[in-house]
């Protein structure tokens, strides 16, 4: 048996609005919608620049800042740009991107459901 890819889902009360959000902070795309037995989206899969990331509603999933469900790391052509398109869609900021000793550029994030994500990049040379 071998792991072929990995398809993270994220659990939600709010399942709209958490769309709404990756659309406007990665350009998520919408690539797939299971509808509840009332026509409501009960789960709903995004491409965001080709990667999956699968959204479900959850009536039961943790409240924001009720606790780490999952942690997100996506890697990005900048993250500086990434963190201020995620901070102006709405999301919170935890940590500022910065330049880490492993040689990558990492910024923290939380969507608005509360989900804790990276935006991480290979750190760019310094000059010396």
């Amino acid at each position: 048996m071998a792991v072929r890819s990995l398809f993270p889902i994220l659990l939600t009360r709010e399942l709209p609005e958490l769309v709404r959000f990756y659309e406007r902070a990665l350009g998520g795309v919408v690539d797939y919608r299971f509808a509840d037995e009332h026509g409501a989206d009960a789960y709903v899969s995004l491409r965001i620049d080709g990667v999956p990331l699968g959204i479900g509603r959850d009536e039961d999933a943790l409240p924001p800042g009720g606790g780490e469900r999952a942690a997100l790391w996506f890697y990005v052509d900048d993250v500086d740009h990434a963190f201020r398109a995620w901070v102006a869609a709405g999301g919170h900021p935890i940590q500022q991107p910065e330049d880490m000793p492993w040689g990558e550029r990492v910024a923290q994030v939380r969507d608005p459901a509360g989900n804790l994500v990276n935006l991480g990049a290979e750190a760019l040379p310094t000059e010396g």
